[in-house]
């Protein structure tokens, strides 16, 4: 069963249809699904550049790796660990950060009349 059971027609003339193909195709996401964002308010983010996933990993990787080192440490008491687990949590709020930054569609504010 489908969830949205009206069918509305919007009338564009080419110059406009292709601008809203390039931005949804920037954006990863089809025609549609970027107009019904544009409804609720969001302005659907780019589509991460493909290097994007690499670096990503590599970031979860550094962090995989400081975090095996710090229990370690802990277990050891060989080096500070207070000041390791505050790096680590800066890589993790770091890797959140640039997820957003790069994903998460933006809010417009729009008035109604």
């Amino acid at each position: 069963m489908r969830k949205r059971n009206i069918r509305f027609q919007c009338w564009l003339n080419e110059s406009e249809a292709d601008y809203l193909k390039k931005l949804a195709g920037k954006s990863g996401l089809s025609c549609g699904v970027y107009m019904r964002s544009l409804i609720k308010g969001l302005v659907p983010a780019d589509r991460p550049p493909p290097d994007n996933h690499k670096i990503m990993n590599e970031l979860r990787a550094i962090g995989n790796n400081m975090n095996q080192v710090a229990q370690k440490a802990h277990i050891l008491n060989v080096i500070d660990s207070k000041r390791y687990d505050e790096g680590y949590s800066m890589l993790k709020e770091a890797i959140v950060t640039i997820v957003n930054a790069v994903s998460r569609p933006c809010k417009v504010e729009r008035k109604l009349e």
